[in-house]
């Protein structure tokens, strides 16, 4: 019938399920990468349905409810535990929704009760333990109440549940075989289509969605699939939703008609409120009590059940709260068929008239008006139940009531009599016909088990471990195979002679290959690279060569252009202005000079003569550049010009003009305003009164000399604008000197008084003008600007070599304190070392260069450097042989672990700085990160600008260092140095673009430009519950329109005051610090309102948010100017960001507000976006190219080329030269002369070929032309895509980290030399990256747009010594998105536990093979002694401990370490795939257990058989994706005819009993670490519901936490006989109370047995630290894990192709590179390490740092071939003198060459079989053939694979 039923059903009921399919959901850690602290909202039938799917619960014949309980409030602890700020919300319409798939009918009333009761029992228990976490209730997600609440809670998203089934089993599967299973089947697809439904209507409503089924907890991270949100068609979606309602509501239909109701009368009626309300008024109760008397009476009145059931419930009940829970693990006892229906059909009515009670308003009140204990959730134990059922009828009761229960028995069975008329008593049934127990005699007999440890014992291990004891496992067996002769790591090549560290071996040089030129190739690019950096103003880097010995201070008081740091006087200075605002002067000169010494006095006086002449030098050069300016018709264009030229001349010229020009300045504003004053538009015109305003600040400030003259025209002016504030003293003495041009005024009859007050003035146009200096000094360390006091502060710290934290804003100045730092290692000796880690590879490159321009220094040896870079994918310069080494974590990582570091490179590490710490939070690598702090073995500096809880961080950093011996000083500095200002864009409706014409406006912001819409920061506080985060910055606008809007709003009660107006709070000339202290005290109240639901806060909000109709009055009458227009042209979807991108970039290029940087989170848009940009300008450019104006200018450009030629043509003079003459003829200044008479052409720079002016971004003055044709084809070597080159020769990059290396730096350098304009990039460039921007773009919302990634991404913009604003745009995302990220606050770092079996075992490899070096000893001492290993975790050090113990354990078994810890066997394959851990150990369960032996024998016979399994078993381990289920049968038959393979098959049987037996070994271990921990440290019995903290069950008084009776160390324990009191409950069948489980999992019979490592992780009692993530398993499909794994790479590996990558397996196009890679790296590592192994590949590096993917190498290898091309080889060799005399590729490990490296190893293969063996003593050459096998077949499969990989990429 079902199968019927679906053919005539519509089409509609698969709509959503193939909808669902087509979803890409993204796996993403919850806390860290996305939610960090806002609220989300937890759908409750799907939090219900993921625990109700726990195998372990019993819900069939023993009705386990506490246990249900148990699991729910763990799953929501481990939520709350991991800083998940959510609210629980439960829809009544999807009530079925919480059962799981196949539910027989009758047992669907025991969910539902569960249901009611959990969720009564959370609304009731949680707010007294966690007040944030609200549950509601809801009729259903349409109902208004559910809206209201959103409006009021802006959730951020929706946890829910799909519908699939359980991916991992926490129980053996088992397989009912029922004939019930058909409808099940139906019933799964109906919930699917009613789950699926709601997480669609989410999605469109806007809302992400998370999946609670997919959520993995590891460490402190929660993991989870988000299915994204959409906007759906206008055009369709009418249609669609109507398809989709259907579709639902047939759903719901069908589920409902699959149930079958129970006949019982369960609802709770008006008379039944009555008579319990009598009843219970007199007695002292509790709810389950009630519950209890009120159901057994009801079901008895109707005569659905006989006294005796309703007897043994009564009784049942009583003893639930008699006895404690160590004795309710019951058996489960059955009785036969016929009996066993009657205890189901009451146990159904129970649960139903149960239910209807507690879901009753009036109940509910009933039972708070009586105050009675809300207790309901022990209202029933099954097994309890079952055997208080057995015990009458076998009367072992004797007919009494136990004498403790006496009482509450009475109480009852009175109550039913009163309330049923029915009495209950204790007398046996008939009616079984016998009954039978789970449990067999052994079960009660709790046998007492030996838990042992295989021997070890480590002098430095020791100490640490004393505080475990264990017993040590000492029989024959054991002492026989510690016997065994173990192979040390070093066995096969030891007889090699130790390769010395220091010099590596000479690599091989070919053609290719020659490692010296690929290094000077890489110094080149990095020269280059350094140029492109600059000081503030743009003058480049120039290297300060430093000697070792105290640096030279600088003297304060004569301040003269600094050499070392050649930058221009205003450089970094802190006053820095923009573009339009001149700068704070120079000190210096005359009036600084006194008090000087006499030798000082005659330099001061020669200087003052010298003075005279250069100042009539400037003043002359100066009337020159006058002349031109004067020219210039537009007042505009004329100051700018004036500040350009101001800002580039020199700190000694400066001195002298600086007050002149100034004042002409202030003359072309002055005319400048007097337009704007004629046409009575003073109001649009006050910008330029701000930089009237901010040029008279200038001259009063300045220390340069200033005319008299010069300050009578700005007193006279400063009266006749009305801004007297702007004066104050002038800081330099007046001197006499004409005025160098004729100041002229605007006609006298003109008013140009403003008609704002000045405070006014200030507050709104000059905010970003004022004077910054807050507590800033001059300071002699530091020579280029004047330091604040937290700079000093940070100094200070590094002078007295301590550690710091330092958190600041992005453009706060950081960056110089790494730069101090380095040049104090630099200058203390030749040896320190000092390592830089930073997060990604850009960065890395971007301090090398930096400092490649800031130091240089000869040292006396060669072969040693100023600095080198090295990362997984390339080096520079010689790693262990520089004073400063720019790396990432992973390799500071493997080299401060390497034995051969440990006597040589480690011990000279003197600081390590650690930039943008915050990374220890990510879920990939913040591991590593939290090692290295750990491990540190120096003073550290730690940097940040976006940490959520810097305090707790600096305790956490505090402790560790105080074990590492170093103290530590936070510095926190909370202001940026220029605002930023917010905007949203608002596409025009229409846009047709035909050039970006020409740009105007001096003004800073967006202010007034189409679509650009001011955003206030404090409209961002809608939800007032989550307060106002402590980064919120104002600016002075921001602050006075915030006051403005608190005093219209003000009432009796909620009151400004006074204190608050800005005309009392501030001085008459407002400076930052000023607003700073005023902004503090706003938000103060702003705080206070915001707290209070009664205050006007609302209506404040609402008036900062600008409705739509002001806007479009903003822009309604400005003239648009250019040809593009938004009036007319094509219609643009406002939601696609291809076409509404070009419209911004056109808007932003008319305010000069580029160069931008645009971000969007997804890879393949980014380049999408960029395409369709290139499109538009190209197509626009064309369409140009056709009219009038392009043929005039051809023709122009033909007349010149005619001309030129004919002068070309000249006949030339006579041969004979004359000395003034050279090769051309004639003598130089003859040709000059006449060069000059032509005139220089418009056309010599011009280039019909290229992208013309209008129709670009590029600035083509930033760069030569043939410095950009240089580049493009540095980038055609690297094949990298025309259309790229195409964007960049129009100014447009794209930055991501799937993008080719060398590009991504061009991007970056031309970016920063101005020449291109606008950048797409998603957020590799927000961290840390030296790319000022003008204006940051947020361009489309993504999961990955978090709040830690707002701010680093908006810091970009507006950078210190650049911008006096910053811009920050948002670009198709909502309003309320934009408010939730401005007003968010950052998340907390939480660590991960860094103690991973894999790092266990490479400090016994660092301590064993550095002979226990001080340094490998300090290392584990300082890691084992840290107080608190757990970021964010307690301070458990002896869970710590006992966990290292048992990682031991493990690796002995595993046969990796020796009994002294010495590692053994193939230690090396393991830890040098660190990277992979847990998969790495699966893969030496395979090599130790001889499975690759096995298989790869035939290797030589049969390969390509061998390397198909190979790969297979390999895909198993590695780079392991679960597959999503597909549920629509069209796509699903798709999949199955598609030629790529989707699904990986299952691995080949033998492997997976090894790793079957490996994993049951684990679970053995882990287990007994488990047991030996709980009998050692868990004395008290576990009674408390971990989230709630509810204790439940009986404590006997006595009993005093003993109550497990007496525990037998190790062993379990029977409990003895508690106290007498409790000798009445004999009866009861208990059995042991387990010690490693949960009591409340017991409930449900289980003990201490456990099936797999999630069942032992997911249900150890409390107070046992054990986490999952660092145990060494693997889930293997299908026992412990369901769902199929994807099987992405021996698809590739099969047809190579990426298509089907994508569309079958459902790999996002820009991760496959990557995972392909990564993969790749693996195979790299093996072949590698096998290699070392066996001893060969003699000139491999024991660390393997080389090692890296083909994707990697290949990008290496065209560096090299472009390296051969460029850099001629003698060149090359006679550079080996200089700083990289050592090389630095060595030879690329196995993947040395495509085929050279291939041939090169088989003829050392054959000559170890040869001869190489004999020297060895290798007695097991058998051992040694087969190893070598399996070594050839996987270096077959990595070339194999590579060449794949390489053919795709090339």
């Amino acid at each position: 019938m079902a199968g019927h039923d679906d053919q005539d059903a519509p089409r509609g009921s698969n709509v959503i399920l193939s909808w669902y399919d087509r979803t890409r959901p993204m796996f993403i850690d919850l806390v860290g990468d996305y939610a960090g602290k806002e609220l989300f909202l937890v759908e409750g039938d799907s939090l219900l349905r993921v625990c109700f799917e726990d195998e372990r619960i019993d819900f069939e014949d023993g009705f386990q409810l506490l246990h249900a309980v148990y699991v729910a409030e763990r799953f929501l602890e481990n939520l709350v535990k991991r800083h998940c700020q959510f609210h629980i919300a439960f829809f009544e319409e999807n009530a079925e929704l919480c059962m799981p798939p196949g539910t027989a009918g009758t047992r669907r009333s025991r969910y539902l009760l569960a249901r009611s009761i959990i969720k009564r029992h959370l609304a009731v228990h949680l707010p007294d333990a966690h007040p944030n976490l609200q549950v509601n209730v809801f009729s259903s997600l349409k109902c208004s109440e559910f809206q209201e609440y959103l409006r009021l809670c802006p959730i951020h998203f929706v946890m829910a549940h799909d519908g699939s089934p359980k991916s991992i089993t926490s129980a053996p599967a088992v397989n009912h075989l029922d004939a019930d299973i058909m409808p099940a089947d139906d019933d799964e697809k109906w919930t699917k289509i009613l789950l699926r439904g709601m997480i669609r209507s989410f999605n469109v409503h806007r809302f992400n969605v998370a999946l609670i089924n997919r959520i993995e907890f590891r460490d402190s991270k929660a993991f989870t699939m988000i299915v994204e949100s959409f906007i759906p068609r206008r055009q369709t979606k009418l249609t669609v939703d109507i398809e989709f309602a259907d579709a639902i509501k047939e759903a719901k239909e069908l589920l409902e008609k699959s149930w079958e109701t129970s006949d019982i009368e369960a609802s709770f009626e008006d008379q039944d409120l009555e008579k319990v309300s009598e009843a219970f008024s007199e007695e002292d109760l509790n709810e389950s009590y009630c519950l209890v008397t009120y159901a057994v009476s009801k079901i008895l009145k109707q005569q659905e059940c006989d006294a005796f059931l309703a007897s043994a419930f009564v009784l049942h009940s009583v003893i639930i709260k008699h006895i404690p829970l160590s004795q309710r693990r019951l058996p489960l006892i059955t009785f036969d068929e016929e009996f066993e229906e009657q205890i189901e059909s009451f146990l159904e009515a129970i649960s139903e008239v149960c239910r209807n009670a507690v879901e009753d308003k009036r109940w509910n009140e009933l039972m708070s008006n009586e105050e009675f204990d809300c207790d309901s959730i022990d209202l029933i134990d099954g097994r309890l139940f079952r055997a208080v059922m057995q015990a009458m009828c076998d009367n072992s009761l004797h007919g009494v009531v136990p004498r403790a229960a006496q009482p509450d028995w009475a109480l009852l069975s009175g109550l039913v009599a009163e309330l049923g008329d029915e009495t209950l008593s204790l007398a046996g049934s008939i009616e079984p016909a016998f009954s039978k127990s789970t449990a067999d005699k052994a079960d009660f007999e709790g046998e007492v088990e030996e838990l042992t440890v295989l021997p070890f014992t480590n002098s430095v291990f020791d100490k640490h471990l004393e505080c475990i004891h264990v017993k040590t496992n000492a029989s024959l067996a054991v002492r026989f195979g510690a016997m065994k002769i173990y192979r040390e790591t070093t066995h096969w090549h030891n007889h090699r002679k130790p390769l010395n560290p220091k010099y590596a071996p000479a690599a091989k040089v070919s053609k290719w290959r020659n490692p010296l030129r690929t290094n000077q190739f890489y110094m080149k690019e990095m020269t280059t690279y350094a140029a492109s950096l600059t000081g503030a103003k743009g003058k480049a880097l120039e290297p300060e060569t430093l000697t070792v010995g105290s640096k030279r201070l600088v003297k304060l008081v004569e301040e003269k252009p600094e050499k070392a740091a050649a930058k221009s006087r205003k450089d970094e200075a802190q006053d820095t202005p923009t573009q339009n605002k001149s700068g704070g002067g120079k000190k210096g000169t005359k009036k600084a000079a006194a008090g000087l010494s006499k030798k000082e006095q005659m330099i001061a006086d020669n200087k003052e003569r010298k003075g005279s002449s250069e100042s009539d030098k400037a003043f002359t050069a100066w009337s020159t550049i006058m002349k031109g300016l004067d020219v210039i018709s537009d007042d505009q264009d004329r100051y700018l010009r004036t500040v350009d030229y101001f800002n580039a001349l020199d700190s000694a010229k400066t001195a002298f003009l600086e007050a002149d020009i100034h004042t002409y300045m202030i003359q072309s504003l002055l005319n400048w305003w007097a337009m704007y004053c004629k046409v009575n538009k003073k109001a649009e015109g006050y910008f330029v009164v701000a930089l009237i305003w901010t040029t008279f600040r200038a001259i009063c400030t300045s220390t340069s000399p200033i005319s008299k003259e010069n300050i009578q025209h700005v007193t006279k002016l400063c009266t006749l604008l009305g801004i007297t504030n702007a004066l104050t003293s002038f800081d330099s003495t007046p001197i006499d000197r004409k005025l160098s041009f004729v100041f002229k005024y605007p006609p006298s009859a003109q008013d140009l008084r403003i008609d704002i007050s000045q405070t006014e003035l200030q507050l709104n146009y000059c905010g970003p003008y004022m004077d910054r200096m807050l507590d800033a000094k001059p300071d002699p360390r530091v020579s280029s600007f004047v330091p604040d006091g937290w700079q000093r502060d940070v100094l200070d710290q590094l002078d007295a070599n301590k550690s710091v934290f330092v958190v600041a804003p992005t453009s706060a100045g950081k960056t110089f304190i790494s730069f101090y730092a380095m040049e104090q290692v630099l200058r203390a000796d030749n040896d320190g070392v000092l390592v830089y880690v930073a997060p990604t590879k850009a960065l890395v490159n971007q301090i090398a260069a930096e400092i490649q321009g800031r130091f240089s220094k000869k040292f006396p040896v060669p072969g040693k450097g100023v600095w080198a870079i090295h990362t997984r994918d390339y080096r520079v310069n010689n790693s262990t042989g520089c004073q400063i080494l720019v790396t990432v974590p992973h390799i500071l990582q493997i080299m401060l672990l390497s034995p051969s570091n440990a006597k040589s490179w480690a011990p000279r590490v003197r600081r390590i700085i650690f930039d943008e710490i915050h990374s220890i939070g990510n879920s990939e690598d913040g591991v590593v990160w939290e090692q290295l702090l750990l491990l540190a073995p120096c003073p550290i500096v730690a940097l940040s600008a976006t940490v959520g809880n810097p305090e707790q961080f600096n305790d956490w950093l505090k402790d560790t260092q105080k074990a590492l011996g170093s103290d530590l000083k936070m510095i926190q500095h909370s202001t940026r140095y220029s605002d930023l200002r917010k905007y949203m864009y608002e596409p025009p409706k229409v846009f047709q673009f035909s050039g970006l014409g020409k740009s105007y406006g001096v003004g800073l912001g967006l202010d007034g430009l189409l679509g650009f819409d001011a955003f206030h920061p404090a409209s961002s506080l809608v939800d007032k519950s989550r307060g106002m985060p402590d980064d919120l910055a104002l600016e002075p606008r921001d602050c006075l329109s915030l006051w403005k809007a608190m005093c219209k709003f003000q009432n009796s009660e909620y009151q400004v005051p006074e204190s608050l107006n800005p005309e009392k709070a501030l001085p008459a000339c407002i400076r930052k610090a000023d607003i700073f202290k005023w902004e503090k005290a706003l938000k103060k109240l702003l705080l206070q309102w915001l707290a209070d639901k009664n205050s006007p806060i609302d209506k404040v909000v609402k008036e900062l948010t600008p409705t739509t109709s002001t806007l479009k009055l903003l822009t309604s009458d400005k003239a648009l100017s250019s040809n593009s227009s938004a009036s007319d042209g094509e219609y643009i979807d406002p939601y696609d960001l291809k076409s509404t991108t070009l419209p911004l970039l056109y808007q932003l290029h008319k305010r000069r507000a580029l160069p931008a940087i645009l971000f969007n989170y997804d890879r393949s848009q980014c380049e999408r976006i960029a395409e369709s940009v290139l499109k538009q300008l190209v197509a626009a450019e064309t369409l140009w190219k056709e009219g009038p104006q392009w043929k005039k200018l051809m023709e122009g450009y033909e007349k010149y080329k005619e001309q030129k030629d004919k002068k070309s043509r000249k006949p030339t003079k006579p041969a004979k030269k004359t000395k003034g003459e050279d090769d051309e003829g004639g003598s130089k200044v003859d040709r000059m002369r006449e060069e000059s008479s032509d005139g220089a052409s418009a056309f010599d720079l011009f280039d019909p070929e290229a992208p013309q002016e209008d129709f670009s971004f590029a600035n083509p003055k930033a760069l030569q032309k043939a410095e950009l044709d240089e580049y493009i084809r540095a980038l055609r070597w690297k094949n990298v895509k025309e259309d790229l080159l195409d964007l960049l020769r129009r100014g447009i990059g794209v930055h991501h980290a799937g993008m080719n290396r060398k590009y991504r730096q061009c991007v970056e350098m031309l970016f920063r030399r101005g020449f291109l304009r606008v950048v797409i990039a998603t957020g590799t460039l927000s961290l840390g990256i030296n790319m000022p921007c003008a204006t940051v773009v947020f361009c489309g919302n993504s999961v990955y747009l978090t709040a830690l990634n707002f701010r680093q991404a908006a810091g970009r913009s507006g950078r210190r010594g650049f911008d006096l604003l910053g811009n920050v745009v948002f670009q198709g995302i909502s309003r309320e998105r934009a408010s939730r990220l401005l007003s968010s606050r950052l998340p907390e770092l939480t660590g991960h536990f860094p103690i991973t079996t894999t790092l266990v075992l490479r400090l016994f490899t660092l301590l064993h093979d550095s002979k226990s070096s001080p340094y490998a000893v300090r290392a584990v001492n300082s890691l084992l002694s840290q107080p608190r290993l757990y970021l964010g975790g307690q301070s458990f050090k002896e869970q710590v401990l006992h966990h290292l113990r048992f990682s031991i354990e493990y690796l002995r078994r595993n046969e990796l370490l020796g009994p002294a810890g010495e590692p053994v066997n193939f230690t090396s394959c393991v830890s040098h795939l660190y990277y992979t851990e847990n998969s790495s150990f699966a893969f030496h369960a395979l090599l130790k257990g001889g499975y690759f032996h096995k298989l790869c024998a035939d290797i030589d016979t049969k390969t390509s058989i061998v390397l198909d399994k190979l790969i297979l078993v390999l895909c198993h381990l590695f780079g392991r994706r679960v597959c999503r289920e597909v549920d629509n049968p069209e796509e699903a038959e798709m999949i199955k005819r598609s030629p790529s393979v989707v699904y990986l098959k299952p691995m080949p049987e033998d492997a997976a009993k090894i790793l079957r037996k490996h994993n049951a070994d684990t679970l053995d271990v882990f287990t007994t670490y488990v047991k030996t921990f709980a009998a050692q440290h868990l004395k008290e019995e576990e009674r408390y519901l971990p989230l709630t903290h509810i204790p439940v069950g009986f404590v006997p008084p006595s009993a005093n936490g003993k109550a497990n009776g007496h525990a037998v160390p190790n062993g379990g324990a029977h409990p003895a006989k508690p106290a007498k009191d409790n000798e009445n409950f004999e009866f009861l069948p208990s059995l042991p109370v387990p010690h490693a489980r949960s009591t409340f999992v017991a409930l449900s019979g289980l003990g201490d047995e456990f099936t797999t490592i999630d069942d032992l992780c997911s249900s150890t009692r409390e107070g046992v630290f054990l986490e999952s993530a660092v145990i060494p398993h693997l889930e293997l499909h299908p026992d412990e894990c369901r769902t199929p794994l994807n099987a992405y790479i021996l698809d590739f590996y099969m047809h190579g192709s990426l298509d089907p990558l994508e569309k079958a397996n459902g790999i996002r196009k820009a991760d496959v590179w990557f995972l392909l890679n990564d993969f790749s790296m693996v195979l790299a590592t093996i072949v590698t390490s096998i290699a070392l192994h066996l001893g060969l590949g003699n000139d491999t590096d024991p660390e393997m740092l080389d090692v890296m993917g083909a994707g990697d190498a290949a990008e290496n290898e065209a560096d090299e071939k472009v390296a051969a091309t460029i850099i001629p080889d003698a060149l090359a060799t006679s550079a080996a003198t200089a700083q990289v005399a050592t090389p630095i590729r060595k030879s690329k490990k196995v993947v040395d060459d495509w085929d050279a490296g291939e041939d090169a190893l088989v003829a050392q293969e054959d000559y170890l079989k040869s001869e190489g063996l004999n020297g060895t003593g290798a007695t097991d050459d058998e051992e040694y053939d087969k190893l070598m096998n399996v070594y050839k077949a996987f270096r077959q499969l990595k070339s194999a694979f590579d060449e794949k990989f390489h053919a795709i990429f090339a």
